[in-house]
């Protein structure tokens, strides 16, 4: 038997799986869960990464032997160390405000096609070469100490037993890497004059890159895209998957990147996979609308579960208004709901007052990114997806599930709800020799995870709204 512990870090939370793999028979459980709160200190909005390796240490603690161990975490961000391999403070939250204006300094230096042409990656500003960009600007003394950059996955792995490497699929996220030979982009480092050197040694998902009490530290697929589509259940050519945690990845596996002008435009990404594919995908701001309009809501005396919120949403008229939830204004933290409000009054659109109209509002709009998304995916790509496979934890969200699979008009499957766990272990276990690879852990997946099956139904009464999402999308310049 092998035990093999595997870290999920998310925005809020971060989780602690145990799984036991005897005989092609997988058994897991959760053996520690904790919150994970950012603050501000300092000037920057921050993460606690001293709280979060205390919470790792529990989670070593609780799960007793293991055979090895991993972690996967959000994208772009990372810690910098010092010549001595100190941190020298806690990473920045993406969400900060310091790259405000960057990508515009950044495109006068290289335009946005060359950039694209050379990373693959959605322009954005949270993105890790803004993120750096802003330390030179911002933090001059920091970044003349700055001797060498970990993303968050592999600073955990550095915190823990003091290896330090850089796992690919994390590192593209980046806007710095080059997709096409998964090496650091020399024009790109040239023209923001940011030293290679800064960077650990690149390694490919499932590389063990060192030890902690006997256990095997394996690099799996440090971003948790990746790992959640690593457990994608024995997908058919042509499906799609939607990873849906706090941000929504809509995408599909390619060969290769795709590094067109009109990629590009669409606001298309290219992200490395754990199993050497392309994930060709549409970031989306995603379940994060609901989870910070229900802090907003308690944060002013009204305290709603998540049950709660899907019935009040259920109980709204539907197709009545609708946001993008890219929109700038949808992602700092603060007053969703009202913000919700602002856009449908600016829009000219009827203007959800209730708690049940802001939820519909947003569950709805979602539905309809999905599938202006997945219209952008089969421009591209010509491919005709036949399936929807949603992975994480939006698969517990059987509203949106219902009304994404209504509104895209093609089955919706989801599940497992564990995805990016089970991505991770699968990912250990290739390491571990216990699989061949992870076309075959996903057949067992596939054999013994519980699904739920969505078929579209009233798709012709969500045609209307999504011709005027459209409209909407363009006038507000919304779809890129």
């Amino acid at each position: 038997m092998k035990r093999v512990l595997a870290f999920d870090f998310g925005a809020s939370s971060g989780r602690a799986i145990l799984a036991e793999y005897d005989n092609r028979r997988l058994t897991y459980r959760e053996v520690h869960r904790f919150e994970n709160n950012p603050r501000e200190k300092d000037g920057y909005f921050r993460w606690d990464f001293q709280n979060l390796m205390d919470n790792v240490r529990v989670g070593l603690k609780k799960a007793g032997p293991i055979d090895s161990l991993s972690f996967d975490t959000w994208g772009v961000d990372f810690g910098l160390l010092d010549q001595d391999g100190n941190l020298l403070e806690d990473p920045v939250h993406y969400r900060d405000e310091r790259t405000a204006g960057m990508v515009e300094k950044a495109e006068k230096i290289l335009d946005s096609d060359r950039l694209y042409g050379e990373t693959g990656t959605q322009i954005m500003g949270i993105n890790t070469l803004f993120q750096l960009l802003a330390v030179k600007e911002r933090q001059p003394e920091l970044w003349a100490k700055a001797r060498r950059l970990l993303f968050m996955p592999d600073l955990f792995t550095h915190a823990l037993c003091g290896a330090a490497a850089c796992e690919t699929t994390i590192a593209s996220t980046s806007q710095i890497l080059d997709p096409r030979s998964r090496s650091w982009s020399a024009p790109v480092l040239e023209a923001f004059q940011i030293p290679e050197s800064l960077f650990a040694p690149l390694v490919t998902s499932g590389t063990v890159v060192g030890e902690y009490h006997g256990a095997k530290v394996i690099a799996a697929a440090g971003h948790d895209t990746q790992c959640a589509v690593a457990a994608l259940p024995a997908p058919e050519k042509d499906a799609a998957f939607l990873s849906c945690g706090t941000w929504s990845l809509l995408g599909c596996e390619l060969d290769g990147p795709v590094l067109t002008r009109q990629s590009r435009e669409l606001g298309l990404s290219n992200e490395v996979g754990a199993n050497g594919k392309i994930n060709y995908l549409k970031n989306i701001i995603g379940l994060w609308l609901i989870q910070e309009s229900r802090r907003q809501w308690r944060r002013e005396g009204q305290e709603y579960s998540y049950a709660q919120l899907e019935q009040l949403a259920l109980e709204a008229q539907p197709l009545r208004s609708f946001i993008d939830p890219d929109a700038p204004e949808f992602t700092p933290p603060g007053d969703i709901p009202g913000r919700v409000r602002d856009y449908c009054r600016r829009t000219g659109q009827p203007v959800p007052e209730t708690v049940g109209q802001v939820m519909r509002c947003i569950y709805e709009s979602l539905a309809l990114k999905y599938r202006f998304a997945l219209d952008q995916l089969r421009e591209v790509t010509g491919k005709q997806f036949t399936t929807l496979h949603v992975l994480g934890g939006g698969t517990k969200d059987g509203l949106l599930c219902r009304m994404t699979a209504c509104c895209i008009g093609i089955p919706v499957i989801a599940g497992p709800i564990e995805a990016t766990a089970l991505g991770n272990i699968l990912i250990q276990l290739v390491a571990l020799g216990e699989l061949e690879n992870i076309h075959q852990g996903r057949q067992m997946l596939a054999a013994t995870e519980t699904v739920t099956r969505y078929e579209p139904q009233e798709h012709n009464s969500w045609n209307e709204s999504y011709r005027f999402y459209q409209k909407l999308l363009s006038k507000n310049q919304g779809g890129i």
